[in-house]
């Protein structure tokens, strides 16, 4: 059995592997609310946008999280059609559960249909993740692990779509987000707990892409769209606001002056001769 080290580079890792996770979860549940305020194409844009945050929060806590995974006497690699497959699985699945809970009218239902579709999504690019990973030997499963990673990632995924749908004030997102990036850090070292490797030494060429060539650039593309998403949301005034901008304007708007009076003159009858 190799050795795996889940952290190479020490707590640099998994804490920004986390802060990706909160950032990409604060910035789809932001975006939900919008969504919740907003009616036709909005309500639909802002759903996307949520559905990218949340898919690409969840992806790059995932690889940024695998810089740091090594395993002693072999290399790793990453195929890259995999990898990126990977991404898009993560944002369709979040998507599909973020429509749900954005346009049916059961919540109920569709919180719990949307939290179990999201969950086996959220899972899935996580193995799909793995099955991108070449290295020099045989990786297997702990089955009990992996289910248990599953489920974590269900109940993640559930709570956070309910609190897409309960929690309004910027200070309880914010909370609900430090939250949702705990839980979805811990499915995923419950999923690398998992893992275990048998390692057949080989001085063959592995297929693919190192970590730092195509996982560093691509995390990092990611990572700064969420900020400037982040940014562009938190300085999109939301409906509430811009209703209140547009009474304001109503009050302040001064009275119409009334049209003036006509000053032509009126014509009198002409006198009469005796």
């Amino acid at each position: 059995m190799g050795h795996l080290d889940h952290a190479t580079f020490g707590w640099l890792t998994p804490v920004l592997s986390y802060a990706m996770a909160c950032i990409g979860a604060a910035l789809g549940l932001r975006c939900t609310v919008r969504a919740l305020e907003a009616t036709g194409t909005s309500r639909r844009n802002w759903l996307i946008t949520a559905a990218s945050a949340i898919g690409t929060g969840i992806w790059t806590m995932h690889f940024v999280a695998m810089l740091g995974f090594g395993v002693t006497g072999s290399d790793i690699r990453y195929n890259v059609p995999l990898t990126i497959l990977s991404l898009l699985v993560a944002m369709l699945v979040v998507g599909a559960g973020v429509f749900a809970v954005g346009y049916s009218r059961d919540r109920v239902r569709a919180l719990l249909l949307g939290g179990l579709t999201t969950g086996l999504g959220v899972a899935s690019m996580h193995y799909l993740g793995m099955a991108a990973l070449s290295l020099h030997g045989e990786v297997r499963y702990d089955p009990l692990l992996v289910g248990l990673s599953v489920v974590i990632a269900v109940v993640a995924a559930t709570a956070a779509l309910w609190a897409a749908l309960n929690i309004k004030s910027p200070v309880a997102v914010a909370i609900a987000s430090l939250v949702m990036g705990a839980a979805v850090s811990s499915m995923h070292y419950t999923g690398m707990l998992a893992v275990g490797v048998h390692v057949e030494p080989s001085d063959e060429a592995l297929p693919g892409a190192t970590a730092m060539q195509f996982i560093f650039p691509l995390a990092v593309g990611l990572g700064s769209y969420l900020f400037l998403t982040s940014a562009f949301v938190a300085l999109s005034p939301t409906a509430r606001e811009r209703a209140a901008y547009a009474s304001a304007e109503r009050i302040t708007e001064p009275a119409a002056e009334p049209a003036p009076a006509s000053t032509a003159a009126v014509p009198t009858a002409a006198p009469t001769t005796p």
